[in-house]
């Protein structure tokens, strides 16, 4: 379980997160609440990617910020946050998919293989050879989620993932979530979208002002 606990950040004149706590464990949590209630910014801390200013951040009951360098990273690695505007590499699609593996010392074939694997399921086979340059928006979100996947995350935080996709490709990935949530794989996801929420959440949380306003069950709140 990765755990929030009175979390407070803020950004240079801007008290984005105040007091917010969250759990996220097995199956999907969807974050949902205007622009600028905190959603990005909660997962960010989450992940590890943001220091709160005060409160503490757990993962799998350790406190990320009062551990040693080398076991954060270990935790911090249980962890894949993908952003709302995919953030690619220069080079090939099938080499980015790939990154998260290369970066966590898997054997280069290995982790070819396995983004071959990935890329399938998402119905990006086609595209392995491309520059990533070359591609349109919502493909680009694809392969950054694909990426993510890849890895094996225990834990998945996700920005308004369908925002780029068409009907046919927001299909793949709500079919792709319902199947983390039967493996067990915690997610989370920041959204306006409250339709997604409907279609995939277990659990819904309502953020308004950097605060949690309501939580509970999607088809209750939303």
């Amino acid at each position: 379980m990765i755990e929030a606990r009175e979390v407070w950040f803020s950004y240079a004149n801007e008290q984005a997160l105040r007091g917010m706590s969250l759990a996220v464990g097995r199956g999907v949590t969807v974050v949902v609440g205007p622009n600028g209630a905190g959603k990005t910014t909660l997962l960010k801390v989450m992940a590890g990617l943001y220091r709160p200013d005060s409160g503490s951040v757990l993962i799998d009951g350790e406190d990320l910020w009062a551990c040693p360098p080398r076991r954060r990273l270990e935790l911090r690695r249980r962890v894949v946050y993908v952003h709302e505007k995919p953030v690619l590499l220069r080079g090939t699609v099938l080499y980015n998919v790939s990154y998260g593996l290369l970066v966590r010392g898997v054997d280069a074939r290995d982790a070819a293989e396995r983004a071959r694997e990935v890329a399938n399921l998402f119905g990006l086979a086609e595209l392995l050879d491309r520059d990533s340059r070359s591609l349109s928006a919502g493909q680009a979100q694809l392969i950054a989620i694909a990426r993510a996947v890849a890895v094996r995350p225990k834990y998945l935080l996700l920005d308004e993932p369908l925002a780029s996709l068409d009907r046919t490709n927001r299909r793949v990935v709500l079919g792709f979530l319902e199947e983390l949530r039967r493996s067990g794989t915690g997610v989370a996801i920041a959204t306006h979208d409250r339709l997604l929420a409907l279609e995939v959440a277990d659990r819904a949380v309502v953020v308004e002002g950097g605060r949690v306003v309501a939580e509970g069950a999607p088809e209750a709140l939303l």
